[in-house]
């Protein structure tokens, strides 16, 4: 088959080890369970603290005349398009490659990049230069959510894997947080000067290679590697979707992925929802900072730290809505949040500037908690709703949207919006997204309800 022709070399998964006692399987899953599982997790939340750090630093680029917004939105905006692209094309690579490799590679790849471009000016020299390095950043960064989904689709069975994934999801905001928190400690203590943004930078790359150091001790491919029966025979409960290891690789993606109507919904809600995330996220340090007169950079921050810090409750309570209270039906939880969206952001736009801050800083919140739900169940939709040998796949597919024409939207749409018309018709602009949002999430649901009463008239039967 031409699908086992294609090598990885050193990345290639690793074949199937001969199958240990059956009395060592349960204390052994056990254990490699919570192993692989905090890799993924710490590993994930890694890549987060080095991807976009151009956003943490808005507003000293901006007041010093380093980039002006637009400048800043062409930046910030090449590294999540990239990172798009390359989640698609490196999930195809990373279905079929080591997870234990593949992931903290990426991650260290991605640390050397941000720390040459603390320490080398020539490459933050000119708005094209730097976002050409951040392109390549974005690149390497692909390739740490498929190894991911690979390893919760390995590791955890279909009903288990929507609270799993809820709570690896988290990771996006530990790390969101954990990058604020160590930029603005950086700025403080090493900052050359009140425009020198490099620390912002450097410092979270260190902790990043630690991090990938870690990652890789912790991490293992799959149970079939490691002598383990596959997860599905191990807790009697098969996937949704069954694999089809005789078909070509090709074929499974085209039938499973690419003409697949429920995947291709999934990733034209993702670009809504994706602008929404990244609409409010990258702006809220330039937007505290012109709106709220005398906030200082390190404010702006902690704004973007609460952010992400709010969407771990967020993804959690929507993991746990969607599976006791919607009993699997994830787009009714996903509409919730999306509503829930909508009234905070309208609420944290028409804010007066003599409101405290820390009106805003709740607000912020609120929009964090809430938009963090509906960018778990997309990804958990697609991995879930595809054969598990292109499960990673079908989640770079909606990630590729979601980043390619979502975060695009959100940095350099959001930015011409702002430079050119204000704040009043870019949080309009982002209103509108909420409704489309909500429109395409409904048409979804009514697919996945369909999908749901097909699996239960199978399961009577």
């Amino acid at each position: 088959m031409t699908q086992h022709k294609f090598s990885l070399g050193i990345l290639n998964a690793p074949p199937a080890a001969k199958r240990i006692p059956e009395s060592e399987v349960p204390q052994r899953y056990r254990r490699l369970r919570l192993s692989v599982f905090m890799g993924i997790f710490i590993g994930y939340a890694g890549f987060y603290l080095i991807r976009n750090n151009v956003s943490l630093v808005s507003a000293v680029l901006k007041e010093h005349d380093i980039l002006n917004a637009v400048g800043i939105g062409i930046v910030a905006n090449a590294v999540l398009f990239s990172y798009g692209l390359s989640k698609f094309f490196m999930a195809m690579l990373s279905d079929r490659a080591n997870a234990r490799y593949f992931m903290p590679l990426g991650l260290a790849l991605s640390a050397i990049i941000n720390l040459m471009i603390a320490f080398i000016p020539a490459l933050s020299a000119t708005v094209m230069i730097f976002a050409l390095t951040m392109f390549v950043n974005g690149w390497v960064q692909g390739m740490g959510w498929p190894p991911s989904g690979r390893v919760l689709v390995h590791w955890f069975s279909t009903n288990e894997r929507g609270w799993k994934t809820s709570i690896w999801n988290c990771a996006h905001n530990v790390g969101g947080a954990a990058v604020g928190v160590i930029s603005a400690w950086a700025l403080d203590h090493y900052a050359q000067s009140e425009a020198d943004w490099r620390p912002a930078f450097w410092a979270p790359a260190i902790v990043a290679l630690v991090v990938a150091f870690i990652a890789f001790l912790l991490i293992r491919d799959r149970p079939e590697a490691v002598g383990l029966p596959p997860i599905e025979e191990y807790r009697n409960d098969p996937p949704k979707v069954a694999s089809e290891a005789q078909v070509p690789w090709k074929e499974m993606l085209f039938k499973h992925v690419l003409k697949n109507k429920v995947i291709v919904l999934l990733a034209i809600t993702n670009v809504f929802v994706y602008t929404l995330r990244y609409g409010v996220l990258n702006w809220i340090p330039i937007y505290l900072t012109d709106k709220i007169h005398g906030t200082n950079v390190k404010e702006g921050i902690l704004g973007f730290a609460i952010y992400e810090l709010a969407g771990i409750i967020g993804t959690l309570l929507c993991g746990w809505l969607s599976d006791k209270v919607f009993k699997g039906w994830r787009s009714g939880a996903g509409m919730v949040f999306l509503a829930g969206v909508g009234l905070a952001l309208a609420t944290y736009a028409l804010l007066p500037a003599t409101a405290p801050i820390g009106v805003f800083y709740l607000l912020i919140a609120i929009i964090g908690g809430l938009i963090y739900g509906p960018v778990m169940l997309i990804g958990l939709q697609a991995i879930d709703l595809s054969p598990r040998n292109v499960a990673g796949t079908a989640a770079g597919f909606t990630g590729l949207f979601g980043y390619l024409l979502g975060a695009s939207l959100a940095s350099t749409g959001v930015g011409l919006l702002i430079h050119y018309f204000g704040w009043g018709v870019a949080y309009s602009a982002l209103l509108g997204i909420v409704v489309l949002a909500l429109i395409f999430m409904w048409i979804i649901g009514r697919k996945e309800r369909e999908l749901l009463q097909q699996r239960e008239m199978a399961d009577n039967n």
